[in-house]
């Protein structure tokens, strides 16, 4: 198994890391022709959703790595990931890649001086830290979504069964439950 990162923006370097300290082999996805390596997974990291969008288009990802994700290629969203997946966002007109049935509103806990830490259960896993940083909610999903985390009320983490998303950001902890979770029920 090897995991591509998505490495065009956002903290693609510590996802990777997580994945070397487990032991999975990964690579950065900057260009098209990094997805001749073939992934069995993909990781969206955490960033900025509109920058990372533009730079998408500007690379020539976007259109392959949908097709990717719409045929089943395992995907896990953090944070600005999840915003890309999202089938609508909030207040927008126009969602990126639409792949994951949930609609999701950007910086819901605030800006940056909103950003926190907290323990929370995650399904199947118990207690986790978490980390949000600006971030999404899932506001509604659709029937074949489950809802593994919330926080005060608010929808944090789902999947489905190619994709998982998370608003927080396992990959600044060094609990890795969250990303054996995703090698182990979604890849």
């Amino acid at each position: 198994m090897k995991i591509g990162v998505l490495a065009l923006q956002g903290g693609f370097a510590e996802h990777s890391r997580a994945l070397d300290t487990l032991g999975i082999p990964n690579f950065e996805i900057r260009k098209a022709t990094d997805l001749n390596k073939g992934p069995d997974g993909l990781i969206i990291p955490g960033g900025e959703s509109t920058v990372m969008g533009r730079l998408l288009h500007e690379t020539g990802l976007f259109f392959p790595l949908k097709k990717m994700i719409d045929t089943g290629l395992p995907v896990f969203g953090t944070c600005a990931g999840m915003i890309l997946l999202a089938r609508q966002i909030t207040h927008e007109p126009k969602p990126y890649f639409c792949s994951m049935d949930i609609s999701v509103k950007r910086n819901a806990f605030g800006r940056q001086m909103g950003s926190f830490h907290t323990t929370g259960e995650f399904l199947e896993i118990g207690d986790i830290p978490m980390t949000f940083i600006r971030a999404p909610i899932i506001e509604m999903e659709g029937p074949d979504i489950q809802i593994l985390a919330s926080v005060d009320g608010n929808k944090v983490a789902a999947r489905n069964k190619t994709m998982l998303v998370t608003a927080f950001h396992p990959e600044l902890t060094a609990n890795l439950q969250v990303l054996q979770y995703f090698l182990a029920k979604v890849v």
